[in-house]
């Protein structure tokens, strides 16, 4: 299973977190659901879809910590290939 992170870095507030909110996308819901359990994320802010594919937003910290624990820091303009060639779901 491989987790990957992208470099959005979109600028955001949600609720009282302001800070800089990028993807973190997988090839297997089961294994990225653990991935982000480890990671400290809830299961509810789990996004099925949404415009995007099936993901978590995580801010800068969380990023740094998720390829600290072996995710794949991608380029966001990555993700449509990665998706074409059935890496992520």
């Amino acid at each position: 299973m491989t987790v990957y992170v992208d470099d959005w870095r979109q600028p955001a507030r949600v609720g009282r977190l302001s800070g800089r909110w990028s993807h973190m996308v997988g090839d297997d819901l089961d294994e990225l659901h653990a991935f982000a359990l480890r990671l400290g994320l809830r299961r509810s802010w789990f996004q099925p879809q949404g415009g995007w594919y099936p993901h978590y937003d995580v801010t800068e910290s969380k990023r740094v910590q998720a390829v600290r624990q072996g995710a794949i820091a991608v380029s966001w303009r990555h993700l449509p290939r990665l998706h074409r060639e059935g890496l992520i779901l």
